[in-house]
């Protein structure tokens, strides 16, 4: 298992974990932000490959351009491009 390991830029949540095994998601941690929504954003990416999980999250906005949604992806894209 592999952990991705983000400090998000312009949200609430002020570190995101993406734990994933041969490019599948298995645990998402965010801490702080919104509770309930962070709490089913991780849910809903448990099982999804990283690259689906970047397509259906980048660009999403919620203040300041971004949203946890779209810093998630921001962690996956950054570690697929290393």
């Amino acid at each position: 298992m592999e952990t991705i390991h983000y400090y998000p830029k312009g949200t609430c949540s002020v570190e995101m974990f993406i734990d994933h095994q041969d490019g599948i998601i298995q645990q998402v941690k965010i801490i702080r932000g919104c509770r309930g929504n962070t709490q089913g954003l991780a849910a809903l990416l448990v099982g999804m490959p990283l690259e689906e999980a970047y397509k259906r999250l980048n660009g999403i906005q919620c203040r300041n351009g971004t949203s946890c949604p779209d810093q998630l992806a921001q962690a996956i894209k950054q570690y697929l491009n290393k």
